[in-house]
């Protein structure tokens, strides 16, 4: 008598069971870091205020309250005027948007860069290492907030998408190193050595075997540059080098609030402090996101 598939694994029970998948094995890692669970939990309620808080509002980032300049908060402004009239709710929120859009677009673009240049760097070697090495090392030298402060009558209204380009520009070289290094370690490998025997063309084994066993360093190195690309825009729109008005952002925020922070400080303190809170969540998941990548890692923290 013969036993079905199913029959024999029902006998075998859970000594048969299959592993559990790594992705499963990094998400419980990662859940399992309390600083981890409050870095999301904060992270999504500051989406959530960005793109759903203004709809609680009937004031737009546009709207002048003529009745009431520099008006504390109160019940008809949540969080106060500027001395314009603008409702500082709805500015701060705007500005929370665009500064979140900003910060994950350049994010993904330099991680993106990084892992490209370093990649094909280190498989052909040769002159394309040499000139991606040069690229790198070139844009190292440079100010970044001279070559940004030239450029900025370029970001005018409407032109954050530029500035994102940009701003990502300065952010992928130092992985990219990174990347190099650790493909040249791979390129030795055997699964890489037996591809190429096979007559895979470089440029799939780049996308098939050697992105792939990078993928935690550059999923780290995006979260990081997250906080890093939402400081600088930030940084630069505070001195008027970044996103240009009618577009706003905290940085512009922040700035326009700063005249007015001593005797009107809810122009100043609301979207300083979402700042704050945005980027110590970011960390906070990047430092777990880390931990769940390293082999090392001993458990809840």
């Amino acid at each position: 008598m013969t036993l079905s598939e199913e029959e024999v694994a029902g006998e075998l029970g859970p000594a048969v069971a299959a592993p559990p998948s790594r992705g499963r094995v990094l998400a419980l890692r990662f859940l399992a870091s309390r600083q981890g669970r409050a870095g999301v939990a904060v992270l999504a309620l500051m989406f959530a205020l960005a793109f759903a808080g203004p709809l609680l509002t009937p004031w737009s980032p546009a709207d002048k309250d003529f009745t009431a300049f520099l008006a504390p908060p109160s019940p008809r402004h949540w969080f106060g005027t500027l001395q314009t009239g603008a409702d500082v709710y709805a500015v701060t929120l705007c500005g929370l948007r665009r500064s979140l859009i900003v910060g994950l677009l350049a994010a993904l673009v330099s991680t993106a860069l990084a892992a490209l240049a370093g990649a094909f760097a280190g498989y052909f070697g040769g002159w394309t290492d040499r000139v991606l090495g040069w690229a790198a090392d070139l844009l190292l030298a440079l100010p970044a907030f001279l070559v940004l402060a030239i450029m900025s009558p370029l970001f005018g209204a409407g032109q954050w998408p530029l500035f994102v380009i940009v701003l990502a520009l300065f952010l992928w070289m130092v992985t990219a190193k990174i990347v190099r290094g650790m493909t040249i370690s791979l390129r030795q490998r055997e699964f890489v050595r037996a591809a190429r025997y096979l007559g895979v063309p470089p440029v799939k084994i780049i996308f098939s075997h050697v992105l792939p066993n990078l993928s935690s360093l550059l999923i780290v190195d995006a979260t990081v540059n997250v906080s890093a690309a939402i400081l600088a825009e930030t940084s630069l729109s505070y001195f008027g080098l970044g996103i240009q008005p009618p577009d706003v952002s905290l940085g512009t925020v922040i700035a326009d609030g700063s005249r007015t922070a001593i005797y009107a400080p809810w122009t100043f303190w609301f979207a300083a402090g979402l700042l704050v809170v945005t980027v110590l969540a970011v960390n906070l998941a990047g430092d777990a996101l880390r931990d769940a990548f390293d082999p090392a890692a001993k458990g809840p923290r």
